[in-house]
């Protein structure tokens, strides 16, 4: 089994592969993080896996179509697209404005929406070469999107916009895919306890283990689940609060630290 990994450096991209890591199994890892992906595959390794990393920013577009084309060999049969970056709102300015850095909102644009397409169309163009498998498939594709997505957050806008962007992407094009034997399973979940929350000095409801999330992705990937939710209570009550009034949920969002200047670690 050859399976593609980005954001394998930490987090859910680790877990993710010390969790698939075995005799027989080929892992494809990259993160543009040096020092974490050759962690990530040394312990893969000691597991019995081939783990095969690769230093590479998803932002470039280029590079990732000709690792892909490389690293998928004769069969891809699962590809999990985890690179992504969070953060939050810089401190008030001196005249009062309370805005996202340009520069970051691009930089999380182009991290969480464009690097993870960068992936996903040369994982589709790899697996539409292959034959169809017992389960009638060509290959799975999982993205990680977020309960972030559901809702017009004040402290996140940008990380909103873009996981919003993924996961309407991914379920509208699953139905077409899946007929072509591709299946694809967009990720919305709430905080998982990883590195990149680390930093946040402010209570997370729902806070899941990292070892808790790989289990309920893995499961709803095999399941050709077309949207994996977790936990369900808390994107449940995003998305019901995404249908108030805007005006009425800014009332509650409001009252949250981390809609605040500085609220969330401006990275």
């Amino acid at each position: 089994m050859n399976i593609l990994i980005t954001g394998a450096a930490s987090g859910i991209g680790r877990g993710l592969a010390l969790k698939l890591a075995r005799p027989g199994v080929s892992l494809q890892l990259c993160d543009h993080a040096a020092d974490g992906l050759m962690e990530t595959a040394r312990q893969c390794d000691e597991q019995g896996a081939r783990a095969v990393p690769t230093v590479l920013d998803t932002r470039n577009r280029q590079g990732m179509a000709e690792w892909i084309a490389t690293a998928s060999g004769e069969r891809l049969d699962m590809a999990f697209l985890c690179a992504g970056i969070t953060g939050g709102l810089p401190p008030e300015a001196d005249d009062g404005l309370v805005l996202e850095r340009e520069e970051r909102v691009w930089e999380m644009l182009d991290t969480n929406l464009t690097g993870t397409l960068n992936t996903f169309f040369p994982v589709v163009q790899a697996m539409r070469r292959q034959q169809r498998n017992g389960e009638n498939l060509r290959g799975r594709i999982c993205v990680m999107a977020s309960v972030a997505g559901f809702v017009c957050y004040p402290g996140t806008p940008s990380y909103s916009a873009s996981k919003a962007a993924l996961d309407r992407f991914i379920v509208a094009n699953a139905v077409h895919l899946q007929r072509f034997g591709i299946s694809l399973t967009s990720v919305c979940c709430g905080f998982v306890d990883t590195a990149m929350v680390k930093q946040n000095r402010f209570p997370m409801p729902g806070l899941v283990s990292t070892e808790e999330a790989v289990r309920r992705i893995l499961r709803g990937t095999l399941r050709q689940t077309r949207r994996v939710i977790f936990p369900s209570w808390l994107v449940m009550g995003s998305r019901l609060m995404d249908l108030l009034p805007p005006r009425l949920a800014e009332r509650y969002y409001m009252t949250q630290p981390s809609a605040q200047p500085a609220g969330m670690p401006d990275f």
